[in-house]
């Protein structure tokens, strides 16, 4: 056999190396914030299914949802459908071509985080 030569390669960045930017900061942040989603769903559609089988277990459903675990998973909940929605207009912005450069996508990722949070207060306020 012929004799490999291993060509000595630079390693690629590392976690502790490598300084997060703004748009992987959001791509992490839509795919918890869309995993976390189900935990809401898997409540409401828990919620609704005890009500349809009767009024001991709608009891039980009920006192979860309606406690201080409850709200926070539904508040959660609306906190990642805002989100959500705000970055799928900001990808939509994204595949027009527009918004491409460093510091403008930065500002956008800023202003999903932020218009989020400031989009679910309303929404519980108001709700």
């Amino acid at each position: 056999m012929a004799d490999v030569k291993r060509v000595e390669r630079p390693l690629s960045p590392h976690l502790q190396i490598y300084r997060p930017q703004m748009t992987s900061f959001t791509s992490i942040l839509t795919r918890i914030t869309g995993n976390a989603l189900i935990v809401g769903v898997v409540l409401a559609v828990w919620w609704l299914l005890a009500a349809a089988t009767g009024p001991e277990y709608f009891a039980v459903a009920n006192a979860v949802a309606t406690s201080w675990f409850g709200d926070l998973i539904f508040a959660a909940s609306v906190l990642g459908v805002w989100y959500h929605y705000l970055a799928g207009l900001r990808h939509l912005y994204f595949d027009a071509g527009h918004g491409l450069e460093i510091e403008t996508a930065e500002r956008l990722g800023w202003a999903c985080i932020i218009g989020s949070v400031v989009l679910t207060v309303i929404t519980i306020i108001l709700v």
